[in-house]
């Protein structure tokens, strides 16, 4: 009798085990189910590169990374989107970046019955590290952060041993077209990058972005001034840059020392921003 009972506890604590087991799968395959709907470039790629980029139905037009994302249905800019254009796509999951909007349309979405998660903007290693690890737990993908902190890190190191001797003194600039033409303060993306690189930012006296003057070029003054490509392009190039007030009297100007770079690969601290530091230095 005690052998009988004996078996029976076991083939109890088995089939206990066996329920433990079917109960974590589904856990285990949640990412597998999603269809995805990602609001800004940086949450894009890192959805690539914890692996899920398959499971993505659409995006906004500020996420051009990697290339197969141009392939998927692109709706609005993150900040012009629509709950109409979102909802069409039938996703379960809409990652987006807090800044999403316009207001409204985010809870528009939620009201639709659709899961939404909204991340950060950021501006520093430490903040882009915690919203990669953020975004993985929100798809099951915890376990593939640490590679891509990883490997964010290493890229870091390399950007620094390729800094320069001497910090350059190098001012940022915003452009979009003529009407919109800003620099760069202290204490924003654009201001980090520059250090990342290895830079001194020239323009300390404010922070985060003001108009463009003179009076803030010529004081600076910039060995290098650092312009997004899209930015350079939408003012005339090089020389559309040096027409602006007070920039072709500064020793950038002088000695024709424009580094144009891209916006979404430095300022959406993604998961390449070693990368962008690196090219950057």
């Amino acid at each position: 009798m005690l052998r009988l009972l004996s078996l029976l506890l076991a083939l109890a604590l088995i089939g206990c085990g066996a329920e433990t087991s079917s109960e974590a799968a589904p856990d285990a395959a949640v990412s597998d189910s999603l269809r995805i709907v990602t609001l800004g470039g940086p949450v894009t790629e890192t959805v690539y590169a914890l692996g899920l980029g398959d499971r993505v139905v659409g995006t906004d037009q500020s996420s051009l990374y990697p290339a197969e994302i141009l392939e998927k249905p692109r709706l609005n800019y993150f900040r012009q989107t629509s709950a109409e254009g979102v909802l069409s796509l039938q996703p379960t999951l809409v990652l987006a970046l807090e800044t999403s909007g316009p207001p409204g349309v985010i809870e528009q979405i939620r009201a639709a019955g659709v899961r939404v998660e909204t991340v950060p903007e950021v501006s520093s290693v430490e903040e882009a590290e915690g919203r990669v690890q953020a975004i993985a737990r929100l798809v099951g993908r915890e376990a593939q952060a640490a590679g891509v902190i990883e490997t964010m890190r290493a890229e870091l190191a390399e950007a620094a041993a390729a800094h320069p001797e001497t910090a350059p003194r190098a001012l940022f600039v915003y452009a979009r077209g003529a009407g919109v033409m800003l620099v760069s303060g202290t204490g924003n993306a654009a201001d980090a990058v520059l250090q990342l690189a290895g830079a001194q930012n020239a323009v300390t006296a404010f922070e985060d972005f003001q108009p463009l003057t003179a009076e803030a070029v010529v004081t600076a003054p910039p060995d290098v001034i650092v312009i997004p490509a899209r930015g350079l392009e939408s003012i005339g190039g090089v020389d559309g840059l040096l027409a602006q007030p007070g920039v072709a009297q500064t020793p950038a100007g002088q000695n024709r020392r424009i580094v144009p770079v891209d916006d979404a690969l430095l300022l959406g601290f993604g998961p390449r921003i070693g990368q962008g530091a690196k090219a950057l230095a």
